[in-house]
């Protein structure tokens, strides 16, 4: 039993001393452990997001904590910058490639934990190209083109200092920066170039024709002393002999011709030399001054190109704004006609039901019956329905009747009764009208008599009545009727 338990107690140590070891990270000097998870605060309070740790060691709790590795392997970036825009608006390219890596500082560590913790190494590449272009592009527009040219440390500076600056933020660091060269589409740096080979080559040319003068110069006092001396020699010598005088004047004549020859051969290669110097600095010039031109005829052109597109944008600008206008206007008609009509047929329907509910009300007041519900409605609109035949020969133009009876018509009545009668005859009766609607006239308006179809008129109804309606119209052509027994007797 004790050696059971020693056993157990040997096994549960060793077990343990395990798991320790196996939670135990070391982190590689090319790299750095990053713990997440349960880790503790701040200084201020706060909770903190990961523990970094570069050339050490720590102790991961299971279940607690969790840990990563990041690579500090330095990545190498190639940023071609295109068409960038300096200070004096010409567009020039600057290839250059960057050397960045992940810091190990404390602050900047912790925002690479924070930011690039399980990114690819392309996915930080790519995020660190798009900071350099914007960077580079700043840079540059803040610069002339000489100065990027010519004092390469400052912008090498500038680049370093704003790259930096913005890399930190996601936890990398810059290493290096190499600009290659830099060029431009518009030929400027190339004219400075030229520019600076032409200075210097009329600067060694006016040095070779300031050394000819001199020599020439020093050449002519040589020459002036040893005259002097050989005068002297010579005045000293004529006290000597006469032949020797002839020979020395022969030999005077002789050296001066050479002498006047040697002069003139040095003064004309002197000009020459400064013709020839004139010449390239005039030739060097008139390059400056076309490359100025092309440079001014480019700034120009950049400007107006500007301008012009500035002006389109505003045009397509107001074009699409009108339109808008014009179909926001248009959009508000049709909602307002449809609205309209909505109207309309909401009022048309609201009229016909209230005209369907007035009618059942009709038919229920009548008793239910359609037949009385009818009669009233014509009661209700007998005045209208007499008018209408009245208006049937209101236009009837009559000036004067004149009627000759003399009372005896054979028992059928008179002729005046006979020509009333006739002219009533004229009106469309009232059961015609109501037969062309498919309806029946009421019995109190009179019904149809089957002798000489003639229908009854109501008894209120005279025709004595009917007679007066007919002469209130307008009359203005006379018509004489009269009796044909009067005229027979």
């Amino acid at each position: 039993m004790i050696l059971l338990a020693v056993t157990l107690i040997a096994f549960v140590v060793l077990t343990t001393l395990i798991i320790i070891l196996s939670r135990y990270r070391k982190c590689p000097a090319d790299k750095i452990l990053v713990i997440y998870g349960k880790v503790g605060r701040n200084a201020d309070g706060s909770t903190r997001s990961a523990k970094c740790i570069h050339g050490g060691s720590s102790f991961i709790w299971p279940i607690f904590q969790s840990f990563q590795y990041m690579d500090l392997t330095p990545i190498s970036i190639s940023a071609d910058l295109k068409n960038a825009l300096s200070r004096q608006n010409i567009r020039i390219d600057v290839p250059s490639r960057f050397t960045v890596g992940i810091s190990t500082e404390p602050g900047v560590m912790q925002n690479a934990a924070e930011r690039l913790l399980g990114l690819k190494m392309a996915d930080i590449q790519d995020l660190a190209i798009d900071i350099i272009f914007g960077q580079l592009r700043l840079v540059v527009a803040t610069m002339d083109i000489e100065e990027i040219n010519t004092d390469r440390d400052k912008f090498l500076q500038a680049v370093s200092t704003n790259v930096e600056g913005e890399l930190k933020k996601i936890g990398l660091r810059l290493i290096n920066v190499n600009v290659t060269d830099i060029n431009d589409d518009s030929g400027y740096i190339i004219a400075l170039g030229r520019e600076a080979a032409a200075q210097a080559i009329n600067e060694a040319k006016k040095s070779v024709a300031e050394a000819d003068r001199m020599g020439a110069i020093g050449e002519a006092n040589a020459q002036r002393d040893q005259r002097i001396q050989v005068a002297k020699a010579d005045s000293e010598a004529i006290y000597g002999e006469n032949e020797a005088k002839i020979q020395i004047a022969q030999s005077d004549a002789t050296r001066r011709q050479k002498e006047a020859e040697a002069l003139r051969t040095a003064v004309s290669a002197e000009k020459i030399q400064e013709a020839k110097a004139l010449h390239d600095a005039y030739q060097a010039q008139k390059e400056a001054e076309l490359a100025r031109y092309a440079k001014e005829e480019a700034t120009l052109r950049a400007d107006i190109i500007v301008k012009s597109e500035i002006e389109k944008k505003q045009i397509e600008i107001e074009a699409e704004a009108r339109a808008e206008q014009i179909r926001r206007i248009a959009k508000g008609d049709a909602d307002g006609l449809f609205a309209k009509m909505e109207a309309e047929a909401r009022g048309m329907q609201e009229m016909l039901t209230k005209q369907a509910v007035g009618m059942g009300e009709l038919v229920k007041a009548s008793g239910g019956t359609s037949d009385d519900a009818m009669k009233l409605i014509i009661a209700d609109n007998l005045e209208k329905l007499v008018a209408t035949q009245v208006e049937a020969i209101k236009n009837l133009k009559i000036d004067k009747i004149t009627v000759w009876d003399n009372g005896n018509n054979g028992g059928k009545g008179s002729a005046t009764s006979d020509f009333i009668s006739n002219l009533m005859k004229s009106i469309p009766p009232l059961n015609e009208i109501f037969g062309m609607a498919g309806m029946s006239l009421p019995e109190f308006l009179g019904k149809e008599i089957e002798q000489n179809n003639v229908v009854e008129a109501p008894e209120d109804v005279t025709q004595c009545e009917i007679a007066e309606a007919v002469t209130d119209a307008p009359v203005d052509t006379p018509v004489d009727v009269s009796d044909e027994a009067s005229e027979e007797a």
